[in-house]
């Protein structure tokens, strides 16, 4: 569906037309731009797009069908960026992706959003407010939305660490390590870290593209060359997004290593103990045995103090293994 369409001009916002047909040529005669917002449009409600801005049919298909890698596409008539926002919820701790994908123009900006979490509507808002950013076109957009997206990747990034530093200490705690929900926690993390990474590995090389920086650091058409000291910030606030995430993905394995670490030395420690119990209870039962056979030549057999003697023995021999478990730590 279509979300909002609008005329920039110096900055300054006017309704567009109910035709897309008119709102490019009446932005190019006002000298401005045509920002045009959608939400999981169908082929049919895009149609209409991409005759009026020329978009490319590989962008085009890329856009409908979603479930894109983030990266940065330039064709003879646009800019095609893809973005991955993310989104932490609070209740159930987990990490949620959607998709937001930018068409740029020399006079328009077309974005199509998939999913929830992404802040195209706060940074129109945002930018609305501050008509001196916006007035410099449609690249001004463009680093708003990247903008937007990177910083709540730090935002989701400072969660995630708190979280982890809870796992930590249950995993670690006398008593939590044993959980047998432990190991699922850890696990289920490590795929919350899995879904971050996903969406904010890939978009270093666009980034640094845009920011000039990269190995295909040349001009991009469409894309002011003033605006790259502003993508080289967004570019170094990705590039901790990602040192943040790969410090998360180590941490939580050298955890999994822990925890399981702890579970084998925990088990050792209860097979030494059954190991014990075991040995301590085969004395008594082997010196049972030998008087339950009933031979009549056995010695002390008709002794009055045969079975306080035996009994004592018992005891002495239960006594002293114990000691000797209970030095060596098996008890």
């Amino acid at each position: 569906m279509i979300v909002d369409c609008a005329i920039y001009r110096d900055g300054h916002r006017s309704e567009g037309p109910q035709d897309f047909s008119d709102a490019l040529d009446e932005a190019r005669a006002a000298g401005g731009f045509v920002w045009i917002g959608l939400h999981e449009p169908t082929e049919k409600e895009f149609d209409h797009v991409t005759r009026e801005f020329a978009l490319h049919p590989l962008a085009v298909e890329d856009a409908l069908k979603a479930h894109q890698r983030p990266k940065l596409e330039v064709y003879d008539d646009s800019l095609f960026l893809v973005l991955k926002p993310v989104v932490y919820e609070q209740e159930s701790d987990t990490v949620s992706s959607g998709e937001v994908m930018v068409f740029l123009g020399d006079s328009f900006v077309v974005t199509v959003r998939h999913g929830e979490g992404a802040p195209l509507a706060a940074v129109r808002q945002r930018l609305e407010h501050e008509p001196e950013m916006l007035a410099k076109g449609p690249t001004a957009v463009l680093y708003a939305i990247a903008d937007a997206t990177v910083d709540h990747y730090l935002d989701v990034a400072t969660e995630l660490q708190t979280d982890l530093e809870e796992l930590e200490a249950e995993v670690f705690s006398p008593d939590g390590g044993g959980s047998r929900h432990t190991a699922s926690r850890i696990y289920t993390f490590k795929r919350q870290v899995l879904e971050f990474r996903r969406a904010s590995g890939p978009l270093a090389p666009p980034m640094s593209r845009l920011a000039g920086t990269g190995a295909m650091g040349s001009a991009l058409p469409f894309v002011n060359d003033k605006a790259r000291p502003f993508f080289r910030d967004v570019s170094d606030h990705l590039a901790r997004v990602n040192e943040s995430v790969e410090s998360l993905d180590r941490l939580v394995s050298d955890i999994l290593s822990a925890h399981l670490a702890q579970m084998s030395v925990r088990q050792n420690d209860d097979m030494r103990k059954i190991s014990a119990w075991a040995a301590m209870a085969a004395v008594p039962t082997m010196i049972a045995g030998i008087y339950g056979m009933n031979f009549e030549h056995m010695p002390e057999l008709h002794w009055v103090w045969s079975y306080p003697v035996v009994i004592a023995v018992m005891a002495v021999l239960e006594v002293g293994l114990y000691r000797l478990f209970k030095r060596r730590g098996w008890l």
